[in-house]
């Protein structure tokens, strides 16, 4: 139940439910634990989560219903599952222009304004129980049709497995993957293979309190599974990390590991395995390494014809640095790949340096950190350029040495990549001079800047025309030209989408190229305004800007966009 802890304890304090002494034991076990202090309290047997719900309902003046005994079939149609799975409500009836949903936190004002947003109608709540409102929709909407359900299934509730403490030490039986733990084998093999074939990029399994959860991001959202028994934890868990070739006897220490899966077809699935201990158990992250990314060409990052031309001709300059700029996840190494990828000729000699390595490339000669055994990034560069190759990549600018090394790298006749944490383009000049980089030598370095974000596609089985909002127009700022020559679409949910209205990703840019002004205006020092306003004067065009032109076309909608860019000022 996500309320805020200060309120709940004063209300129950101030209506004679619980004393102060109990509230403050309460606060500091929930702050220590992590966990809500209404969660502790009904753990402790000193209140029910009903009564608690009951005292936020009588003064809040909102209607509480312990169990939900009718739904309307319409008020259902009004949202899908994913929907309602995200907000954590249920609709109940539709009168007109009010809608009344279930929600367990009649003080979550975010997630009320965002379904009147949604419905377009009014919202009136009606407080009831969590695991309530989870079982209606299920009851409602259905089971999860996973194909990770149908393994478990297959299967039976215990898997044929007689479930054992782990002892922290594995046997040669477990090691190798005897019969006893065949069925758990199947299971990690199944959810793997599944998430590969929705074409999820990281599947997380997160130990809670009373679940184990199971969740897929697909297409940049995270989306839940059927969750596996939680009795299966530990031994699920320990198989996870038998495949990652990490020791199943370290619970404290967070570890890395990798797991290559062979195909039929004789390709792989690769994963990159992450462990941390939590509370409640070591959470999992695998992230699944998709090799198919590396042989995109710069047309499938989503570059329209002009920033695509202005692409090859950065691709086409014999020295500098050309940087890529964004927030982890945003698809900064996709596009040094394909950048790569578009350059890797026999005639040339690209060496690349990464922590880690994660796709091995052909005709690549590739580096990895290790900064235990001495080779930083720093140091591989250095030894790189004795290499004499003709084009660098480095995964990350971190820190000032590497900076200029990448610099005098590109001032004595290298092409050099390299990706930075900045939220715009122009940015990325303050940056290198925030970490020590001379002003002189950024001008005289550096190329061209590109910063990115990913929005999701509309789905092509179900995209349909339809006209945006008064509200979502106005963000955009379209002009009544665009307007009118607009092919606004979105999509109304398939089964290729799962019900979601989109499929697939792609970049919105912002491409910030360096000439002779700017290069004065970044030699002495001028302000991050005046750069980004002559960067203007250029074309260059925001994210903000970039992703307008992609729902103009019909490609996405204007919700992807406003919130990939929420922080655009222009």
């Amino acid at each position: 139940m996500a309320v805020n802890d200060d309120y709940v304890l004063e209300l129950l304090v101030n209506t004679g439910m619980i004393s102060r002494d109990e509230a403050t034991d309460a606060k500091a076990v929930a702050g220590q634990k992590g966990t809500a202090v209404a969660d502790i309290l009904v753990q402790g047997g000193r209140i029910t989560i009903e009564e608690i719900l009951q005292t936020m309902a009588n003064e809040t003046g909102t209607e509480f219903l312990p169990t939900i005994e009718h739904v309307d079939e319409d008020a259902v149609a009004l949202l899908t599952k994913e929907q309602v799975k995200r907000y954590h409500i249920m609709p109940l009836s539709k009168q007109g222009r009010v809608v009344r949903v279930a929600i367990s936190d009649p003080l979550d004002f975010s997630t009320l304004d965002s379904l009147q947003h949604l419905l377009g109608t009014d919202v009136e709540a009606v407080i009831v129980p969590q695991a309530e409102i989870y079982k209606t929709i299920t009851r409602y909407y259905g089971e999860l049709e996973e194909s990770v359900s149908t393994l478990m299934s297959t299967y039976g509730d215990d898997f044929g497995l007689e479930v054992k403490e782990n002892t922290g030490e594995s046997t040669d039986e477990e090691k190798e993957g005897g019969e006893g733990d065949a069925p758990i084998i199947k299971m990690v093999y199944g959810i793997i293979m599944d998430a590969y074939r929705l074409k999820a990029s990281d599947i997380h399994m997160e130990p809670l309190e009373k679940r184990f959860r199971l969740r897929y991001r697909m297409d940049g959202v995270l989306q839940e599974m059927r969750d596996p028994p939680k009795r299966l934890q530990s031994t699920i868990l320990s198989r996870v990390k038998i495949m990652a070739n990490i020791s199943i006897a370290e619970k404290r220490l967070p570890q890395d590991g990798r797991i290559s899966i062979a195909l039929q077809d004789g390709s792989s699935v690769d994963l990159r395995v992450s462990t941390v201990p939590t509370v409640h158990g070591e959470s999992i992250v695998m992230r699944i390494l998709d090799k198919t990314g590396l042989q995109l060409g710069l047309p499938q990052l989503g570059f329209f014809a002009d920033d695509q031309a202005t692409m090859e001709r950065i691709l086409g300059l014999p020295d500098g640095i050309f940087l890529v700029t964004g927030p982890t996840g945003s698809g900064k190494s996709t596009t040094l790949y394909a950048c790569l990828n578009t350059l890797n000729k026999p005639d040339r000699k690209l060496i690349t340096v990464e922590d880690p390595v994660e796709y091995e490339v052909p005709g690549m000669n590739q580096v990895q950190v290790n900064e235990d055994a001495g080779m930083t990034f720093a140091a591989a560069l250095r030894a790189m350029l004795r290499q004499a190759p003709n084009i660098i990549m480095v995964g990350e600018i971190r820190d000032e040495e590497t900076a200029n090394i990448a610099i005098n790298a590109s001032l004595t006749g290298h092409l050099v990549f390299s990706t930075l944490h900045t939220n715009d383009a122009p940015t990325a000049v303050t940056r290198l001079t925030d970490i020590g980089v001379k002003p002189f030598l950024v001008s005289s370095s550096i190329r061209a800047v590109m910063a990115q974000r990913l929005i999701r596609k509309v789905c092509a089985k179900c995209a349909q025309p339809y006209t945006p909002s008064d509200v979502e127009l106005r963000a955009l700022n379209l002009n009544a030209t665009q307007i009118t020559e607009a092919s606004f679409k979105h999509g109304h949910g398939c089964d290729t989408c799962r019900g979601s209205g989109y499929k697939g990703r792609s970049g919105i840019f912002e491409i910030f190229v360096v000439d002779d002004e700017l290069r004065t205006l970044i030699n002495d020092q001028a302000g991050i305004s005046a750069i980004r306003q002559r960067a203007r004067d250029l074309g260059m065009r925001t994210l903000r800007e970039d992703g307008i032109r992609k729902v103009v076309a019909g490609f996405t909608t204007p919700e992807e966009v406003i919130s990939a860019t929420t922080g655009d000022k222009d």
